[in-house]
């Protein structure tokens, strides 16, 4: 059956009370930009509490279901036969034949559930849900019924116009990107920190990401590879600005200067202030890292609060309680993991301490950083400065 109508089902946008148009309208846009590349036209509009994709003619049904998915606040997403009222007996063989066309094999159990918004009607609710099962049922007598547990729910809904469905194909859910403002992703090659991208963005929050490439020691394969993984975080949360900052410098300069255990965290502190910089220039609200809890040295307890020592704004983990393997299962879902595990190495695995401190004192740490006094203020603004910024994504 061709389709030529989406209804398409939000969450928790329906409890938001007075400002739910508010977030309806920031899902309707980005309805209207996840398929701006697919292939045809498309007509977006919301309508009592729905909303709908009404599509031309030649349009990608694939490609459009493929970029629906990936809207956050859409629950579910509805191709629906779309009909005029020219009365019930003609819903009657309408709905026979969808019933025909969309499951040829009929050993199976059905419910009727009709939702009549329109209460001129002549029939109420109850009454559809009957005369159009006994229509199903003349029409198919191998057909049986079953209200609690159908292999297939009939939807049929009469509005100004009336919409027949039986297919709900999962959506994304969460919330329209850009409701909840626009955060900083420290973003590296890794499986964790795109995956930390995803789940911020589905609440709502807008991206930027900031990747610290280190030349020569990474080559441009990895930043090209960190390119594709921001590019397929988009996908989900709409366009990326990334900041890439040559980090090199930094580095070796730490590493001359420090004491070699605490190299990791020093560096990271020196990542995080790079970060919160860019982050205030483009109005975020906070950082998002990929970190959990223990899972290496510069991520314990102790870690964590030598990193969060040097930041003004929120720091948003949320990965913080997962274990790897969920991380992973999550990676393979939104489409990471396959790109995060190609074997380019980034700056932050390239001057790695053979033993490093586990358990850092932030005074400690301070005292190791005075040594650092002489240039590094400097080195940070030249990296702030020569950043390469890159737009990916939708």
């Amino acid at each position: 059956m061709r389709f030529r109508t989406f209804l398409l089902k939000y969450g928790e946008i329906g409890i938001k009370g007075k400002n739910r148009y508010l977030f309806e309208d920031a899902l309707v846009r980005q309805v209207r930009l996840a398929l701006k590349d697919v292939e045809g036209e498309f007509q977006v509009y919301k309508s009592q509490a729905r909303i709908y994709v009404d599509c031309s003619e030649d349009y990608d049904y694939e490609g459009a279901v493929r970029h629906l998915k990936r809207v956050f606040g859409l629950v579910g997403i509805c191709p629906v036969l779309r009909l005029e009222d020219k009365g019930f007996a003609q819903l009657q063989a309408d709905v026979v034949s969808y019933m025909e066309e969309m499951y040829e094999e009929k050993q199976i159990t059905f419910k009727v559930e009709a939702r009549r918004a329109r209460k001129s009607y002549p029939k109420n609710s109850m009454e559809i849900n009957c005369d159009l099962g006994e229509a199903i049922l003349e029409a198919f007598p191998e057909i049986r019924v079953d209200v609690h547990h159908p292999d297939v729910l009939l939807n049929v809904e009469i509005r100004n116009e009336i919409y027949v469905y039986s297919q709900t194909i999962p959506g994304a859910g969460g919330m329209p990107v850009g409701t909840n403002g626009r955060a900083t992703l420290l973003l590296s090659g890794g499986i964790d920190s795109p995956v930390a991208g995803y789940m911020i963005a589905k609440r709502g929050v807008a991206l930027d990401a900031v990747y610290f490439h280190a030349p020569p020691y990474t080559s441009e394969r990895a930043k090209e590879k960190v390119v594709d993984l921001a590019r397929i975080v988009a996908g989900y949360a709409g366009p990326i600005r990334l900041h890439v900052v040559n980090f090199t410098e930094i580095q070796l300069y730490i590493y001359d200067q420090c004491p070699h255990d605490e190299l990791t965290i020093i560096m990271r502190r020196y990542m995080m202030r790079i970060a919160e910089e860019f982050a205030r220039r483009n109005g975020c609200l906070g950082l998002i890292t990929g970190e959990s809890i223990g899972q290496v040295a510069s991520q314990t307890m102790q870690s964590l609060a030598a990193t969060n020592d040097v930041c003004r704004l929120p720091v948003y983990r949320p990965l913080i309680g997962f274990d790897k393997q969920e991380i992973v299962e999550i990676s393979e879902k939104i489409g990471t993991y396959e790109t995060s595990i190609q074997p380019f190495e980034d700056c932050c695995t390239i001057f790695v301490a053979k033993h490093p401190v586990t358990k850092p004192n932030v005074e400690v740490i301070r005292r190791s950083e005075e040594a650092l006094q002489e240039k590094i203020e400097e080195m940070v603004a030249q990296a702030i400065d020569t950043a390469e910024i890159l737009q990916v994504g939708r």
